[in-house]
């Protein structure tokens, strides 16, 4: 049970200010500002600004429902992505794109919190085309021209195989072929779809390359112990 410090304020504050303007709006989306309150006190536990303000068991709870509740999540759009796709619908993309931010910033977190860069790095480079594999799938179905389609991005998943022994290499040709595809996909028209799917490629290549060149935070903290 959250305790009543200023957290709990806060988060009150903010639930009787989303309901209040809902009531005078009669705008549905201001009930977004419920799942903020909700999401606060976690949140900011998980980011060391008030850890103080949560106990040890708190945690605990919270790191296990937090997991269940993304996967279920993630699992959900999937889902309706699938379904979306059998219908013809193209609003597939758009379940497919929270799937891709849901696990990029999955991914990123443990890059910043833990500072295992390069391993992050390899991991969002293979999901990142593992994901478009899944796309090309979805959209085409299995057939020749899928998989001549969907080729490049395997090739993708191969360099993030290779990003664990030539890091700083696979890292540079990363960012390359960001550039490449942020062209490639742009080319096609500024539209939503193009615009959701330039963001959702870039940002987590961009990162995994700079992670793969930048080197673990880890790895450097040894070798200043090393020398000290």
């Amino acid at each position: 049970m959250s305790k009543k410090d200023p957290i709990f304020w806060l988060a009150t504050f903010i639930f009787i200010v989303g309901v209040a303007i809902f009531g005078i709006t009669q705008n549905q989306l201001w009930l977004f500002l419920l799942a903020g309150s909700y999401l606060l006190r976690p949140t900011l536990a998980s980011l060391n600004i008030a850890k103080s303000l949560v106990d040890e068991r708190q945690m605990s709870i919270q790191y296990r429902s937090g997991n269940i509740a993304f996967a279920t999540m993630i699992i959900g759009c999937i889902i309706m992505s699938v379904y979306q796709s059998s219908k013809d619908d193209h609003s597939w993309e758009f379940f497919s794109a929270i799937v891709v931010v849901g696990l990029t910033a999955k991914a990123l977190s443990n890059v910043f919190l833990i500072g295992n860069y390069r391993e992050s790095g390899t991991k969002i480079i293979m999901g990142v085309g593992l994901m478009m594999v899944l796309f090309v799938s979805l959209e085409n179905g299995f057939s020749i021209g899928m998989l001549i389609e969907s080729a490049p991005f395997w090739g993708i998943v191969g360099l993030g195989w290779l990003s664990k022994k030539f890091p700083r290499t696979i890292g540079g040709i990363i960012l390359a072929i960001t550039v490449v595809l942020l062209i490639f996909i742009l080319s096609k028209g500024f539209i939503i779809g193009q615009i959701i799917t330039a963001v959702v490629v870039s940002v987590p290549l961009v990162t995994a390359g700079v992670s793969l060149i930048v080197g673990d935070r880890i790895d450097a903290d040894s070798t200043v112990d090393v020398l000290e």
